[in-house]
């Protein structure tokens, strides 16, 4: 090291440095060799040694989490004060202004640890910003880091009207944080809803009560490939949430498309981007359960449907659920192959990241297998690159696209 370090040491076990080495910024609470003194607070930046004492980074420490120490450099001659935090923000929106182009005004800005900002999700719904904090290091900065944002998006010739915080998430209880939604430093206009357009389409975000952030923007470019493949088509959009999935068939000019959801506020949030879009009348909405709509369909004679989509929400959170979520999901694939006339189609996506892309293949072919139909890969495909993936981070990989026909 090349300065002296006023940082607390800990040092960490082999399987901890050969992880750090590789990139993985997480240091677990069994993977440190020494005592935590209750004189190192809670969110302060400490370093990380080998067994040996090599430097291996610095970083946030968690005191109540199991992930005990988020890296956030292995810079040796790093600081962590306000200018870090600023440029970390420049990397993260010159990023996206590369590889979101002309979606730049509706897109995720900072995606946690694949952009070096442990715990953090913001989403731009264009003046608005929505904001979730999951690390309690984060939060002490978190301040320093949307000034940055405001400032750097200042520059780009863009005025934030206001950001709002859903720190709902039960992680922050692990974190030791407190849960809450609300705006941070309420703003004059203090409406919490922005107009968007993605692909085409017109959406009304609600960003203190859509779900997560306000609105799925991961699905941006994969609704788009549904698009391209629904002309003439009659679609079955489930768990259609704010009918996006639905809509982009409709704009691709599907003959027809049925949304699915079982929450009722959910199915009217849909019918109302219809109407806004001017789609109302190529499209009809249901309130019913997925998983017993699916064996309904398949009892009734003849086929309403060519084009089944599968978006469901996470059906795991936790290794501990991982298998009841494989069932889930083999399931509702099993149901939706059963179903589908031959040269039928089916986009069916997984959001959890426990759900790996193997098991997840796996689970398709056992779907197929037990449905006594084949399967044809159109296309494989991940989030869109707003939500980039950190080659040495697998929880950062965690949706899974894939588009079928079945045969």
């Amino acid at each position: 090291m090349k300065q002296t370090r006023d940082y607390e040491c800990f040092h960490v076990s082999g399987k901890a440095e050969n992880a750090i080495r590789r990139g993985h910024p997480w240091v677990y609470d069994t993977q440190i060799t020494d005592d935590i003194t209750d004189d190192v607070p809670n969110g302060s930046i400490v370093d990380v040694l080998s067994s040996n004492g090599k430097y291996l980074g610095s970083g946030f420490l968690s005191r109540n989490s199991k992930i005990r120490i988020r890296i956030l450099s292995n810079n040796a001659n790093e600081t962590f004060g306000q200018e870090f935090w600023g440029r970390r923000v420049k990397y993260a929106l010159d990023y996206r202004k590369t590889v979101m182009g002309d979606d730049y005004s509706c897109c995720r800005l900072i995606h946690g640890e694949s952009d070096g900002i442990p715990g953090l999700t913001v989403d731009r719904y264009s003046d608005l910003l929505s904001a979730e904090v999951l690390s309690y290091g984060t939060e002490q900065v978190k301040e320093w880091i949307y000034d940055a944002l405001i400032k750097c998006l200042a520059e780009d010739g863009v005025t934030i009207r206001g950001i709002y915080e859903r720190n709902e998430n039960a992680l922050r209880i692990k974190e030791g944080l407190d849960q809450y939604k609300g705006w941070y430093k309420t703003p004059e206009d203090d409406d919490p809803t922005a107009e968007i357009c993605e692909n085409g389409i017109r959406y009304t975000v609600d960003v203190a009560e859509g779900q997560k952030t306000g609105f799925f923007l991961d699905q941006k470019y994969n609704r788009l490939q549904v698009a391209k493949i629904s002309r003439g088509k009659t679609v079955l959009d489930c768990f259609t949430h704010t009918g996006s999935f639905g809509l982009n068939a409709a704009m691709g000019g599907a003959e027809h498309v049925t949304c699915v959801d079982v929450s009722q506020t959910a199915v009217d949030m849909a019918r109302h981007n219809a109407q806004i879009n001017g789609l109302e009348d190529k499209m009809d909405f249901m309130c019913e359960d997925v998983f017993e709509l699916l064996p309904k369909l398949a009892s009734e004679s003849g086929y309403r449907y060519d084009l089944i989509i599968l978006d469901p929400p996470a059906f795991t959170k936790s290794r501990a659920t991982a298998a009841n979520a494989k069932r889930g999901y083999k399931e509702i694939n099993y149901r939706a192959m059963k179903y589908l006339p031959r040269g039928g189609y089916l986009a069916t996506c997984s959001c959890s990241h426990f759900m790996s892309n193997e098991d997840f293949k796996r689970m398709l072919m056992s779907a197929a297998s037990d449905a006594g139909v084949s399967l044809k890969l159109i296309e494989e495909r991940r989030a869109a690159p707003d939500h980039p993936v950190a080659m040495a981070i697998d929880e950062t990989d965690y949706l899974k696209f894939y588009l079928l026909q079945v045969v």
